[in-house]
């Protein structure tokens, strides 16, 4: 534990350096021998400072020369101001708009910069298709059967043993399987709160998870959130006395891709169940970081059963699958009785085919794959908007995930931005579908699901253009 924080903490104040400017593009970086020897670390350990920070493109290695700062031109890009949420909590929801960017889901002849998840081109197809086939020779009924309430006893065992890699200890029968990963968040959000009860999320925040919390008639605090570490720590703890449960995507959210550090998961964690408030912990995206390493849970710290570990292969594998999870806690029986109530079971099928996948150990070839193409995508978008976006222009810095978030000039209204961009075949997240307050309205979420191409670059460019032209 403590060589992770360690590795943590000198790469983190490293990146601060480079963020900051005050170590500048070309300028070298201390050796890994000297690194060893200025913070009495191993030197494997210096070496995973290093690939950390190459991971986050954040420094470049020369051949018999040693490593640099890197001279990508985005870094030039500054970062989007901390979010300033309103401290009352609030519903307005921006229904419209939201039903018209999600009514392109499926369009194949659009850009969909707009949906969150990863192109086809990217996944597994025909390897998943066998195992579809597969799956429906070796079930029982040919799959055709109910499976057990807590879900396809495989799947739940290959969930747990991939739970060491996040600091986990969980067993098979710590999971719930659900169909997808709002349907955990769905049930989690029914067993812990009633209508008129406060939830306390980040701000900006995916708009599914915003609009059923609505739904269940549940009092949505946005708390101010900075793009590179996630909430801030202060505010989640002056909101104490207002909230009743809390849900946060600690790795890699949407829209932002922040990444909390493991000592804020800890002091969360703790400091929720000081005060016995749950958390819903969406881990949707833990799986695509950009490093040498994937981030710690929430749940990895969590020692009385207060964290409600949420995830799905939804963003990593198979989207309609609709094949996803949670590890419940002490709220388990909770969740079973939803679960018997609103579904009963599980899709059998699909379980067993994502079982096998995971088993086979083809899922981690191909998250290997994936993640190495999402961050080449990630390079080459920025590097588009610092080349044809508006002057001024501010974006995130994911470590990982398939969110960049681009804030505008405040003369830019990106549901505008939206409408224009729909009349050339381009299609956009405008910054209001991802808060309940009249906020984000020159910001935008831009996906890198979409492979980078000729064609792709082209589209960015001229979206730089129609941007441009608003000012």
């Amino acid at each position: 534990m403590r060589n992770d924080f360690l590795y943590s903490e000198i790469s983190n104040k490293i990146a601060k350096l480079i963020r900051n400017e005050v170590l500048k593009p070309g300028d070298r970086l201390p050796s890994v021998r000297k690194l060893c020897q200025e913070h009495s670390i191993s030197m494997n350990t210096a070496k995973r400072v290093f690939l950390e920070l190459e991971g986050q493109s954040l420094i470049e290695s020369k051949p018999q020369s040693g490593y640099f700062v890197s001279r990508l031109s985005y870094q030039r890009l500054p970062l989007p101001e901390v979010s300033n949420p309103s401290a009352v909590s609030n519903n307005k929801e921006p229904d419209e708009l939201i039903r018209k960017v999600y009514a392109n889901m499926g369009k194949n002849d659009l850009t969909l910069f707009s949906i969150g998840v990863p192109s086809n081109e990217l996944l597994p197809l025909a390897k998943l298709n066998k195992e579809m086939m597969h799956a429906t020779r070796e079930l029982r009924d040919s799959g055709t059967g109910y499976e057990q309430l807590q879900g396809n006893e495989k799947l739940r065992r290959m969930i747990a043993a991939r739970s060491l890699s996040w600091g986990g200890s969980l067993h098979e029968n710590d999971l719930v399987t659900t169909a997808g990963g709002m349907n955990a968040l769905s049930f989690c959000m029914m067993a812990l709160g009633k209508p008129g009860d406060t939830i306390a999320m980040e701000s900006p925040c995916y708009p599914g998870i915003l609009q059923l919390a609505a739904s269940l008639g549940l009092k949505v605090l946005e708390l101010p959130t900075h793009p590179t570490t996630g909430i801030e720590m202060e505010a989640l703890r002056k909101a104490i006395p207002k909230i009743n449960l809390c849900l946060l995507v600690p790795n890699f959210n949407t829209p932002l891709g922040s990444c909390m550090p493991d000592e804020h998961k800890k002091e969360v964690v703790e400091l929720l169940s000081r005060h016995n408030i749950p958390l819903i912990e969406d881990d949707i995206y833990g799986d695509l970081y950009f490093g040498t390493q994937r981030p710690k849970c929430c749940k990895s710290f969590d020692k009385d059963g207060t964290v409600l570990w949420c995830s799905s292969v939804s963003k990593t594998l198979a989207p309609g699958y609709r094949v996803g999870w949670v590890a419940p806690g002490k709220y388990k029986d909770q969740i079973l009785k939803l679960k018997l109530v609103h579904a009963i079971s599980s899709s059998t099928i699909t379980q067993e085919a994502v079982a096998s996948f995971l088993k086979s150990g083809r899922y981690e070839n191909h998250l290997r794959r994936l993640r190495q193409t999402l961050q080449s995508n990630y390079q080459h978008y920025i590097q588009a908007i610092a080349e044809y976006f508006p002057e001024g222009t501010k974006t995130t810095r994911p470590q990982g995930g398939l969110a960049l978030w681009v804030e505008f000039d405040k003369k830019i209204n990106t549901s505008e931005l939206f409408d224009s961009a729909m009349k050339q075949q381009i299609s956009i997240a405008p910054g209001r579908m991802f808060t309940l307050q009249n906020q984000f309205e020159n910001c935008m979420r831009l996906s890198i699901g979409v492979p980078w191409s000729e064609e792709i670059r082209q589209k960015l460019k001229l979206l730089g253009l129609l941007a441009s032209s608003m000012l």
